[in-house]
């Protein structure tokens, strides 16, 4: 999904604060199935949340605990947002922005994983400019400033972020990276 400066961009989605993303989400409680006990076949501790704006869904049903689940909920949210909206941008006017130059000490690779709380507004950032150079790793790496090393390790260290790399070079008629 591609978002356009009209409507919102994918940087606002992530970085509104989480009672405002929650806001924007049909949130839906169920029973969950599967070990826990009675408490789990008793309490609507599952939850689901779909993004009105882009329609997307993520459910976690792990704990018994609806908070904990709800808090689950969110970060898959942000994480699904960075990895599937694209902000369309113009390679030639592009400019990293100052998290991307913080994330990136000189002559290293990025220096932020999945847990850190900035990883989703990188991985996006990151991957709008992957999509505007058309897939491609050593352009994309030549824009952002690193070396095609650096950014393939970037893509390597998430496993979900690795297939998402390749299912969109898939789309774009490309070879998967290995």
């Amino acid at each position: 999904m591609v978002v356009t400066e009209e409507n919102n961009s994918l940087a606002e989605f992530l970085q509104l604060e989480d009672d405002a993303l929650v806001s924007q989400c049909e949130v839906d409680t169920y029973r969950s199935r599967g070990p826990g006990g009675q408490k789990r076949n008793k309490t609507s501790s599952a939850v689901r949340l779909r993004h009105r704006p882009t329609g997307l869904i993520v459910t976690a049903t792990e704990e018994r605990s609806q908070h904990v689940n709800k808090a689950r909920a969110i970060r898959r949210l942000r994480k699904v947002l960075a990895f599937h909206v694209r902000t369309e941008l113009n390679v030639d006017k592009y400019q990293p922005s100052e998290l991307l130059l913080a994330c990136k000490p000189r002559d290293r690779g990025f220096e932020i994983g999945p847990r850190d709380e900035r990883y989703c507004l990188l991985v996006g950032e990151v991957l709008d400019v992957f999509a505007a150079c058309g897939m491609r790793v050593s352009e994309t790496a030549g824009c952002v400033g690193v070396s095609t090393g650096h950014l393939v390790k970037l893509f390597e260290k998430d496993p979900k972020l690795w297939e998402r790399v390749n299912q969109m070079r898939k789309e774009a008629g490309l070879k998967a990276l290995r």
